[in-house]
């Protein structure tokens, strides 16, 4: 009894919650998946029965990642409240088998719908779509064995309404698009793989009963990504060859993102043509042979742009602001632009300048006072040195964009210019860049508060300032203008690196130190930075960044050694919001300390090492999945033998995979000949966000897809 009067004397003292006004209560249940709305919060008590199916949280339905949910689950919120809702995103929703698909028909008034990722015969998806008479918005995937033939006309007729298609290529194809006559924006995403996994080469051309043409007229936005291989190629040039007979005439967008050679044709300088006479764009990224040594950009027309990307091309910064920027006009439509790879971007010409040769830091003020509403820049890939030049370092340059959300940089941009040039190489650092033997240089200790480690720290570098000018930073990539990952995607992996730029060999812990000021970053990349010494930095941005969900550290520090582990495991107990580790490290460890110190991330989901020579210890895996109820991808590509790697991953998946059923194991020899095979059967999701290295920071146009 006195514990009951104790409780509720507390009830009555205390707010409840139930008292809060219908706003402030739907504004809290927004934050709450709608499977657990719908099926378990609103059989609470009858006022959030009410709360829970009001519109605006039925109206959208997001499970892209909702990895708990299964198909019963996706039945019974269908029968609940499938009338109700209006947009359906089922993206990588990989786990979910295809008869899943098939309760979608009870949303009858939906208008958005993506299954990007999700199994979908042709069959099925004739059956779904004919009911889904009001839709607009498809994303959809088209693998092998799809047949358009079987496609029904109550089918074709809701494609035809249909004025958003977003599709991923497995097949040479057309898909759905020659039945989609009223588009205004078309998403193609090539992932077609040049040997099918028998050995034998595919071809481009499309299969029989697909010489349906496009339909363009109305498009104002054409997207294409290709993944690496000339099969794409060839798919993308049939998509291409019916705009090049007819440029639609509210085009405002045109965007090519294709990796390595992709030449130009005929049809496509026609195409280009065509454009730079008759349209006025907003946006707009083409391969790099299309631009390099062409007088393209001078012709083409921009009327309010907000993206730009000149990844990989040669593009000089003379160029860049005569024929872009308009000579340094007011251009602040402008909300993204990536110059990744884009190594003469800062200079005035490219003709007789090396790669290593001091910007010109004009062109980047320019730059800045013409985009003063950039929020998301790439400058990686590419050696941005700064000149002695008082005030036109890089970083005090970008301190000006107050805007900015997302930003790229190599590591050899951030170092002070005095430093990198007085400053004498520290002892680790004279351990050549290779994977030779282990060098003994003792246990490496680092500063375990944060008054003595602030000590360490260069506040008054150019780099500390940039940082502290850029508080409301979200992602941040500072990646060595010479890494490049060991982890492939169509090729064997990569045995060699090379060595970090000069620039860069100052560039170590006082300056990871920095990346603490940024209270709201979510996203945070550092790669081969050579003078991390203990990781002392990484303590710091554990207990100050308190919103980080994605982390990815590459080849930090010495080679032979992992020489921040230390502080990386006191930082991992801090990170209690991290959702993505990715770690890629030569000799890397995986043991039981490690996966304790992981353990303290509550809401981590995705694993991935990438390690040569690396180890693991089985038990310790285990024991951390057991511990860690919300990890559900799990890949480690090490050092290991196959056996080894096998007998772990069949035991997770035995232990696991009834209680996590989107749970995705993959643990394999990172120099084995069959690793291109294991990699094609990884999700698309895991691969593209976090297995497979890249820079993200603008890689697309933000807001492309919902």
């Amino acid at each position: 009894q006195e514990v009951v009067s104790e409780e509720s004397e507390e009830e009555s003292n205390g707010v409840n919650l139930m008292e809060f006004s219908d706003e402030i209560l739907l504004h809290i249940l927004s934050y709450v998946p709608c499977t657990d709305l719908v099926l378990n919060v609103r059989r609470t008590c009858r006022k959030l029965a009410t709360l829970c199916l009001d519109k605006s949280l039925t109206h959208t339905v997001l499970l892209q990642k909702d990895y708990k949910v299964n198909k019963d689950k996706v039945k019974q919120l269908m029968r609940d409240i499938g009338k109700e809702i209006y947009q359906l995103n089922m993206a990588g929703c990989y786990w979910l088998p295809s008869s899943t698909i098939d309760h979608v028909t009870r949303c009858k008034n939906l208008v958005k719908l993506n299954l990007s990722g999700c199994h979908v015969t042709s069959l099925r998806l004739s059956k779904m779509l004919s009911t889904l008479q009001h839709l607009r918005s498809l994303a959809i995937d088209v693998n092998p064995g799809f047949d358009a033939s079987q496609l029904s006309s109550e089918c074709k007729a809701t494609l035809s309404r249909v004025s958003e298609l977003k599709q991923t290529l497995y097949t040479p194809s057309y898909g759905v698009v020659p039945c989609c006559t009223s588009l205004e924006k078309l998403l193609l995403y090539f992932e077609i793989l040049d040997r099918s996994r028998e050995g034998f080469m595919l071809s481009g051309q499309l299969m029989v009963g697909e010489s349906n043409v496009p339909h363009y007229q109305n498009l104002r936005i054409f997207y294409a990504r290709l993944a690496p291989g000339y099969v794409n190629q060839e798919v993308v040039r049939l998509y291409l060859a019916v705009l090049s007979d007819r440029t639609p005439e509210n085009l405002h967008a045109f965007l090519i993102s294709a990796p390595g050679s992709f030449a130009e044709t005929g049809a496509t300088k026609n195409l280009l043509d065509s454009m730079a006479r008759n349209v006025r764009l907003d946006a707009l990224q083409l391969p790099k042979a299309w631009i390099n040594g062409s007088g393209l950009l001078q012709h083409l027309k921009f009327n309010n742009p907000f993206y730009f990307s000149f990844s990989r091309c040669t593009l000089s910064g003379g160029h860049l602001i005569q024929r872009v920027i308009n000579g340094g006009k007011d251009l602040k439509s402008l909300t993204s632009l990536n110059l990744s790879g884009c190594v003469h971007c800062l200079a005035p010409e490219s003709l007789f300048r090396k790669a290593e040769d001091d910007i010109d830091s004009s062109i980047l003020e320019s730059l800045v006072v013409s985009c003063s509403n950039l929020r998301h820049l790439n400058l990686s890939a590419a050696h941005h040195h700064s000149s002695e030049s008082i005030g036109n370092h890089l970083c005090q340059l970008l301190s000006r964009l107050k805007h900015l959300l997302s930003l790229a940089l190599p590591v050899c941009s951030i170092t002070d210019v005095a430093a990198s040039v007085e400053k004498p190489p520290s002892t680790p650092n004279l351990v050549p860049q290779t994977f030779g033997r282990k060098v003994r240089i003792g246990i490496q200790t680092y500063p375990r508060n944060l008054g003595d480690q602030a000590n360490q720290k260069i506040e008054s570098s150019v780099f500390w300032a940039l940082m502290g000018s850029l508080r409301f930073l979200e992602t941040l990539e500072i990646i060595g203008s010479s890494f490049s990952s060991a982890m492939p995607r169509n090729e064997p992996a990569i045995r060699n690196s090379l060595p970090p730029c000069v620039r860069a060999q100052s560039v170590g812990d006082s300056e990871v130190a920095a990346i603490s000021q940024l209270t709201y970053l979510q996203s945070l990349t550092l790669a081969q930075l050579p003078n991390i010494l203990t990781g002392s930095g990484l303590v710091s941005i554990g207990l100050q960044c308190q919103h980080l969900r994605t982390l990815s550290l590459a080849n930090l520090g010495m080679m032979g050694k992992v020489v921040y582990m230390s502080a990386l495991m006191d930082m991992l107990k801090h990170c209690k919001c991290l959702r993505d580790l990715r770690l890629e490290q030569p000799y890397f460890c995986a043991g039981a300390q490690f996966f304790q110190a992981l353990s303290h991330c509550s809401s981590l989901q995705r694993l991935c090492i990438v390690s040569r020579s690396g180890t693991l210890q089985s038990d310790a895996v285990m024991s951390f999945m057991a511990n860690c109820l919300e990890v559900i991808m799990c890949h480690m590509f090490m050092g290991e033998s196959l056996t080894v790697c096998k007998n772990l991953q069949q035991s997770i998946v035995r232990s696991f995979q009834a209680e996590r059923p989107a749970l995705n194991v993959v643990i394999f020899p990172l120099l084995h000949e069959d690793l291109t095979e294991v990699i094609r059967d990884v999700p698309m999701r895991h691969l593209d966000e976090i297995t497979l290295f890249k820079s993200r920071v603008a890689e697309e146009p933000p807001n492309l897809w919902w």
